[in-house]
């Protein structure tokens, strides 16, 4: 996408768009904000942005909204450059995994939500941090149970699992035909808030303790997590490949209709493999509770914007009831307020994917979840490859990251 550049914005329009210069007084002020492609069509996307500052900015008259879109690749590494050269937007979006690396030049936002009450409770919580709300939810995801119904009919199989126990039980009647029951991406490189996480959240643990000072994922909570993707490792229920590479999505049994079910994918990743009309979706599995890793998308306000208020009032108006369903329905996200109801209820995938968002969980705020998320993948993928016991691996795992910890 053909991105305005800020300098360029700031010579047109006589004004600083970034953090570290601008006006005070009556004079107009400039906020600028920077997002990324939540809505995949660029042009969908940058149209969406412009209908919504038109409408906000007849509203404000003194007030300009420039908004900027930036890819995904190297996201942080442009932000944080940005932020230590005194040129970073007003407004940013970030994910829960971001915000406590950039808690402390972010301002919270309280003060700009009128209808706090009005957000699902978990969506609230993956943007507290310390009891302040660091982000103004605008999306959310969910990472349910997703099973292909062709998969199940080549197998003979007419019951969908529920708990663990279902798994390892329908396991060998799938393997009988060639069928995987479910599908693990063990390389390090894959993230474990969509793998390995939600096993630990449902058999009752967490990734640190209650005082962020130590790591709690090698307790026996862990130790059953990882037991449980063991057995299906040992017992060739999962795709082998995937436990060691990170192979293109189209080469692997799940896109060739030979796995049963997944919580790593999501039906859009699926759908023109398996066909819509074959995707199931069923609630996240149990083990002794009902988990699922789901994202909460957010806008953040830069302590060092010379326009607080002025951005302040931008996301409490991008963020509010209606510019939020609109940006969800159009990115095929899903709303974090209660107010909204149903999204998608004529739709028989989303619709059930919406029924589980209260069950999701968008992983630590900590800032160094992504260090120990670092040392503990290769651990994991040590225990279910046969090189380490799940008790050692995540022994291991854990000394490693309390040294992060300064434990």
């Amino acid at each position: 996408m053909r991105l305005r550049a800020l300098a360029a914005a700031a010579a047109a329009l006589g004004t600083l768009t970034a953090c570290g210069g601008g006006s005070g007084g009556d004079e107009k002020q400039t906020v600028t904000m920077w997002v990324y492609p939540v809505i995949p069509d660029q042009a969908k996307h940058q149209a969406f942005w412009d209908e919504q500052t038109k409408a906000f900015e007849a509203a404000n008259p003194n007030i300009d909204v420039k908004v900027e879109i930036y890819p995904w690749a190297k996201r942080d590494e442009a932000l944080s450059t940005a932020i230590a050269g005194n040129k970073a937007p007003d407004v940013v979006y970030l994910i829960p995994d971001q915000l406590p690396k950039y808690a402390r030049t972010l301002e919270p936002v309280d003060a700009y939500l009128a209808d706090k009450a009005d957000y699902r409770d978990n969506a609230l919580t993956s943007v507290t941090i310390d009891g302040k709300v660091m982000g103004a939810p605008i999306l959310m995801s969910a990472n349910p149970l997703v099973c292909n119904q062709k998969a199940f009919d080549a197998a003979g199989v007419t019951e969908y699992p529920k708990t663990w126990d279902d798994v390892l039980a329908l396991a060998p009647r799938f393997k009988a035909k060639d069928v995987d029951v479910t599908n693990y991406w063990a390389d390090p490189a894959a993230t474990l808030n969509q793998s390995f996480y939600p096993l630990l959240w449902q058999a009752g643990g967490d990734v640190f303790s209650a005082d962020g000072k130590s790591a709690a994922f090698a307790g026996p909570e862990g130790v059953k997590a990882l037991t449980f993707l063991k057995s299906l490792a040992d017992g060739g229920f999962v795709e082998k490949d995937l436990l060691t590479g990170l192979p293109k999505f189209e080469q692997t049994r799940t896109a060739q209709n030979k796995v049963a079910c997944t919580w790593q994918q999501l039906p859009a990743d699926v759908e023109s493999f398996w066909g819509k009309e074959n995707i199931k979706v069923l609630p996240p599995l149990t083990g002794a509770k009902q988990a699922a890793y789901g994202t909460v998308g957010s806008l953040t306000l830069l302590k060092a914007s010379d326009h607080k208020e002025a951005a302040g009032k931008w996301i409490g108006f991008a963020t509010g009831a209606a510019p939020s369903k609109a940006y969800d329905l159009a990115s095929g996200y899903f709303s974090p307020r209660r107010s909204t109801g149903s999204l998608y209820a004529a739709d028989p995938v989303q619709s059930e994917v919406e029924k589980t968002l209260d069950l999701t969980s968008a992983g630590p705020l900590h800032e160094k979840a992504r260090d120990v998320m670092g040392v503990l993948a290769p651990e994991i993928q040590a225990a279910l490859i046969g090189k380490k016991t799940p008790e050692q691996a995540l022994a291991d795992a854990a000394k490693a990251a309390d040294a992060l910890l300064g434990g």
